[in-house]
């Protein structure tokens, strides 16, 4: 096999062989482990190898993909892959998601797709209203989180050079001072790569936090700006802690901003979804005052990767910081119409907004409040087990989805607990049943439990702490 044209009769063949291999596939994500090393370790050198100079053809190479991948791939998309915070994909997303390949539009601009275009408008606009943000505002789908703080701190960055005199997207940041960005402990490392990215500097960051939680220190943060005299600053807001599920209070930075000519960044990768549920609605207020907001898709909205989300309140920030780079040959759309490559980081985008657009349109509103309230569910059951246990220990309140704790057996020196739960979550890891992540909280080794897979219930959390036990006493014995 040559040319890949001597063999396009066999796309239908390629895409039916895949099509047979998903429901099995599927099918198994419940009762197979989340990871499988052996297969890892049997399969996955199949991958390598040199260029073939001769190609085997369509349908044997998807046999061959299809082989090492539905035997190795990691179970991510699973009901018991805590690890992260990763979601999977719905029926609906999944199946959205195939036909963004089918099609393969090139989604920048509007007159290569107004499929695209109208799709990823009309999920914007379902978005906004699902989270309760304003309709005025402007946005954009991204590939991620970090590249949604690399949009909403781009346009924050338009504003605060603006406000120098500066035109930052056509002359740079040269000449300009600092640009002054404060925020709590909670601040994830996303929001430092953004601004390593934009050239502002990942280290120039303030933290001011009241505990070693990271909790906001709210009052030495309005000294802080108050000692500005009114020069403009960034405020970064955190809705959903990766480690203990705790939030920044939204409503009263956005006073902050609007006392002391700040810009208000909100950084919502999960935590935005309590707004759909009136018992962690609060979370989430003052939300609708920020000025640019992001939010991951492939987390808690469970569509697949990648998937993110920028809104920024004055929508033209969005052109500014991104557009005016046009060429002959992109014909620029008009009137209504919206060209997405100039109000986001990419210029090259797939049509990311199908698989939202399918997923939003089955299961509505009242389908994701119900999604959200059970994996609320499911995460308080849990931190009750861990309360209830004499081995494990609960290490921070469950407020959202997650779940921060650590085994602790009776009779382990304290001394000896971070080695411990160390080892255990290397162990865990290697056995496959679950996935659960380690971290460093509150100056300890922990465990931390992710629920935001759609798939997932009260019966998977209940099977975890079995596990953990089982393994954990071989390391103890």
């Amino acid at each position: 096999m040559t040319d890949p044209i001597d063999d396009r009769d066999e796309a239908a063949a390629a895409l039916e062989r895949v099509f047979r291999a998903a429901g099995p596939y599927l099918d198994g994500l419940t009762d197979r482990p989340v990871r499988d090393a052996k297969a890892e370790d049997l399969l996955l050198g199949h991958l390598g190898g040199p260029l073939p100079e001769t190609g085997d053809g369509t349908l044997a190479g998807v046999e061959e993909l299809l082989r090492i991948a539905t035997e190795a791939a990691t179970g991510t998309s699973g009901p018991r892959f805590f690890h992260l915070v990763v979601g999977g994909a719905t029926p609906a997303a999944m199946a959205g998601d195939w036909i963004t390949s089918l099609v393969d539009q090139a989604a920048g601009l509007h007159v290569a797709s107004p499929l695209a275009a109208r799709a990823e408008t009309t999920v914007l606009a379902w978005l906004k209203d699902l989270f309760g943000i304003p309709a005025s505002y402007g946005g954009v789908l991204t590939p991620s989180a970090t590249l949604a703080h690399v949009t909403g701190l781009a346009c924050a960055r338009t504003w605060w050079a603006g406000q120098h005199g500066v035109d930052v997207a056509a002359d740079g940041l040269s000449g300009l001072p600092a640009m002054p960005v404060l925020t709590s402990g909670l601040v994830h490392p996303s929001t430092r790569k953004a601004l390593q990215i934009l050239g502002c500097g990942r280290d120039t960051l303030r933290t001011f936090s009241r505990d070693d939680t990271g909790r906001l220190d709210l009052p030495v943060l309005a000294e802080a700006l108050a000692e500005l005299g009114g020069a403009p600053a960034v405020l970064v807001g955190n809705l959903g802690d990766v480690y203990s599920g705790d939030s920044d209070p939204l409503d009263a930075l956005a006073d902050l901003a609007e006392r002391h000519n700040a810009w208000l960044h909100v950084d919502g990768a999960f935590g935005l979804f309590a707004a759909l549920s009136p018992r962690t609605a609060h979370f989430a207020r003052g939300v609708e005052r920020a000025h640019s907001i992001t939010a991951d898709g492939h987390k808690w909205l469970n569509v697949p990767y990648e998937s993110g989300f920028s809104f920024v309140r004055d929508r033209e920030f969005l052109a500014r910081a991104f557009g005016g780079w046009g060429v002959s040959y992109l014909p620029e759309a008009d009137g209504a119409e919206v060209d997405y490559n100039t109000l986001g980081p990419e210029s090259s985008r797939r049509a990311r907004a199908l698989p939202i657009w399918a997923t939003l349109r089955a299961y509505g509103r009242d389908g994701y409040r119900a999604m959200v309230e059970r994996h609320l569910d499911a995460a308080a059951h849990l931190g009750r087990l861990l309360d209830a246990s004499d081995d494990f220990e609960l290490l921070a309140p469950v407020r959202l989805s997650i779940v921060c704790f650590r085994y602790r057996p009776p009779g382990v020196p304290d001394d000896r607990l971070d080695d411990l739960n160390t080892r255990l979550g290397e162990a865990v890891l290697r056995d496959g049943r679950f996935f659960v992540g380690t971290a460093a909280y509150r100056g300890a080794k922990v465990l931390r439990c992710a629920l935001v897979n759609w798939r997932t219930t009260d019966a998977d959390v209940e099977a975890l702490l079995p596990v953990l036990r089982e393994v954990g006493r071989q390391l103890t014995e």
